[in-house]
């Protein structure tokens, strides 16, 4: 009875309660026990419905915090993969044009005579191009030169019969079936999609010996032909993708575009 009496205290006069107990600042726990007991034997005496909520309000707030959550680290895991700015590399003897130039989109002029200065032309590409280390073809425009010349070796790096085409003036006659394979270019490093082109054609132009050739290309030939064609047409690679994979590519392309040109070019 003794302690029913003193709970309706408590009720009677909760503010006086409250003031002289609960809100003083006590240590180790000791609002938070008292605020639980109270919380207990008011619900057992069910005396009092603000009291409970005023306890419970407390009783919340009085709680252990949650821990918070630590800042993503700014720097990248040891295992993450990290794309560094392309690197447009200085060539010799003849520069390359990389993507953004305004060069690699305009139309190549026939070669109406085959003189000193484009065999020399041919020269330089072919060493300009064995010279990137990974080319299998080049066409005049990636050199800044608007002249419809274009350079394809496909062979084994230890096949010495083999020879590179070289053919001024190139014209597709047909084309046959479809296929889809990646590509790449060297006017745009480090980039790479699947392009579908046909799987075969049928190319006629003229030779460095100043001689008409047909060629009929399939695989690996038939495609650097094609692309090689395109450059002289300002079409580039990327340009038969799709919206959504350019889209996918169109950080890496921006790169390029920002990123410093050697020897002042573009």
């Amino acid at each position: 009875m003794k302690i029913y009496h003193i709970s309706r205290f408590f009720l009677k006069f909760p503010r006086f309660f409250f003031c002289a107990h609960v809100n003083e600042p006590l240590v180790n726990g000791g609002k938070l026990k008292v605020l639980t007991f109270l919380r207990f034997f008011l619900t057992k005496c069910k005396k009092n419905v603000t009291i409970l909520k005023y306890l419970k309000k407390n009783n919340r707030a009085n709680r252990m915090p949650k821990r918070k959550r630590k800042p993503k680290d700014s720097q990248p895991a040891a295992d993450a993969v990290v794309e560094e700015e392309p690197c447009l590399r200085q060539t010799s003897p003849l520069q390359l044009r990389y993507y953004g130039d305004p060069v690699l989109r305009k139309k190549a002029e026939p070669v109406a005579e085959i003189t000193a200065a484009e065999l020399q032309l041919a020269e330089e590409m072919l060493i300009t191009m064995y010279a990137t280390g990974n080319g299998i073809g080049l066409a005049a425009p990636q050199v800044g030169v608007l002249k419809r010349f274009l350079i394809v070796d496909v062979g084994e790096a230890d096949d010495e019969e083999y020879e590179p085409v070289m053919l001024f003036n190139p014209e597709i006659l047909s084309e046959e079936g479809e296929i889809v394979a990646e590509e790449g270019c060297l006017s745009i490093p480090n980039v790479t999609a699947d392009v579908k082109r046909p799987e075969k054609v049928v190319v006629e132009g003229i030779n460095i010996a100043r001689e008409r050739v047909r060629i009929e290309a399939d695989g690996l030939l038939a495609r650097a032909l094609q692309h090689e064609l395109d450059h002289l047409n300002g079409v580039l690679f990327i340009d038969r993708l799709s919206g959504l994979k350019r889209q996918l590519l169109a950080g890496k392309l921006r790169q390029i575009q920002l990123a410093e040109r050697p020897g002042g070019n573009g």
